[in-house]
């Protein structure tokens, strides 16, 4: 691995940083989502209970005994529960802006590391014909293979290593925004369920 790496000249360990970077990342990501996971039907069925009997305090407790997303969402909704509706509402849909934020961390860097590294790539083969050519031209006998190699390494590994990390970054970035969007559907969705509960009316699933 170390004499490939030596083969693909210096666009190789720019690759190997963005190749580090994302691994970090999706392992965060992965690690992250899993914890702020919770079954949201066990959690809503409850509150329900501790809501019809008007016991809102030990909602909010029960609450707080979760950090994730959903419990602080439903939280910021509870504390504001003698309010109006429309108050209420504004409070939840606050709450799910700041919580956005978090579940969609460091997917910026995923974007930006599928969409940079076969750039490098695409350079490094720029840059190692560049080399073959100048080897080329520079020669004034007879071209042999071995002269070449140098360049032609380049230019093939830089494009390997490049297409090697965007591929399953990509991958990666898709399956963390998918989940993403559908953990905040699910608090959003939780929110409406809580503004049902706290006013008497029927929720519509």
């Amino acid at each position: 691995m170390w004499t490939l790496i030596q083969k693909g000249g210096f666009l190789i360990y720019p690759l190997l940083f963005c190749s580090v970077l994302a691994l970090t990342v999706i392992i965060e990501r992965a690690i992250s989502l899993s914890r702020v996971q919770m079954n949201k039907k066990n959690f809503m069925k409850h509150l329900a209970e501790l809501i019809s009997r008007n016991r809102i305090m030990d909602a909010v407790n029960y609450c707080e005994k979760y950090n994730t997303p959903l419990s602080r969402v439903i939280k910021a909704g509870l504390i504001k529960h003698n309010q109006t509706r429309d108050y209420i509402q504004s409070g939840v849909e606050k709450a799910i802006r700041e919580e956005i934020p978090f579940l969609e961390r460091y997917l910026g860097i995923l974007a930006t590391i599928t969409a940079v590294t076969p750039l490098i790539g695409f350079l490094g083969t720029v840059s190692g014909m560049i080399k073959v050519f100048i080897q080329v031209e520079a020669s004034a006998e007879l071209i042999s293979p071995k002269m070449l190699s140098g360049g032609v390494w380049e230019a093939l590994l830089t494009t390997a290593f490049g297409l090697a990390i965007a591929i399953p970054t990509l991958v990666a970035y898709n399956f963390f925004v998918s989940r993403s969007r559908n953990l905040v559907n699910e608090i959003e969705d939780a929110g409406f369920e809580l503004l049902s509960l706290l006013k008497g009316e029927e929720y519509e699933v």
